[in-house]
């Protein structure tokens, strides 16, 4: 088919459009005008007209990859399920995923560990991380040493056990079930809430003596 028009984006430097004899279009990129020495008046064999539309194809899932990225980590099967749902192939969305790993900008293991750092940060336990990595899609292979890498959580849990009963003159069963319970929910194993909760009862004068 025969390449009516050839023209560089007005908006993005390095995209072209290119427009058929037929009237249909296709925007391709730097790579493709070399790969296929483009231009306008060229006829192009069919074949070579089916690896073009591919090879666009592939630049553009690549394009997209890149601007969620730059918004936001997300892990490999985030970030194709992504490219998938705004239209790119199945294809597409895994060769641009591999793309995205050889620059070093999609990394499952070093996601998995900001996601854990974020947590820990919010206060929240291993239980927790360990279901966001499940949600995200993150290999089980990673999952282990982000969580052996854990920083200790006892002072986060020291601290939202005492903002809890800080206020209480003498917590009976009631108040301790509803501050056992809100960390089961933050993601903490019964082991660490029962740990803190005898902290606190171990040390609960000392700690009301520095409440404000």
């Amino acid at each position: 088919m025969k390449i009516a028009s050839l023209l560089p984006s007005e908006k993005v430097r390095g995209r072209w459009l290119l427009t058929f004899e037929d009237g249909s279009k296709l925007k391709i990129t730097d790579r493709e005008m070399v790969d296929f020495s483009l231009y306008a008046g060229l006829d192009v064999p069919e074949g070579a007209l089916e690896q073009l539309r591919d090879a666009a194809g592939e630049s553009q899932a690549r394009r997209r990859a890149a601007n969620i990225l730059s918004a936001r980590p997300l892990s490999r099967r985030e970030l194709e399920k992504r490219l998938v749902e705004k239209g790119e192939t199945p294809a597409h969305a895994a060769a641009a995923c591999d793309y995205m790993e050889r620059l070093g900008y999609l990394n499952d293991e070093q996601y998995a560990q900001q996601l854990a750092q974020h947590y820990v940060n919010q206060g929240y336990g291993p239980r927790k991380i360990r279901d966001e990595l499940y949600r995200r899609g993150v290999p089980r292979e990673f999952w282990d040493g982000v969580l052996e890498n854990l920083e200790d959580n006892s002072e986060a849990l020291d601290r939202f056990v005492a903002a809890k009963l800080g206020r209480v003159e003498r917590p009976d069963r009631k108040d301790l079930k509803r501050v056992s319970d809100a960390l089961a929910r933050r993601g903490y194993a019964w082991s660490d809430i029962s740990a803190a909760l005898r902290r606190y009862a171990d040390h609960m004068d000392d700690w009301r003596e520095e409440d404000p």
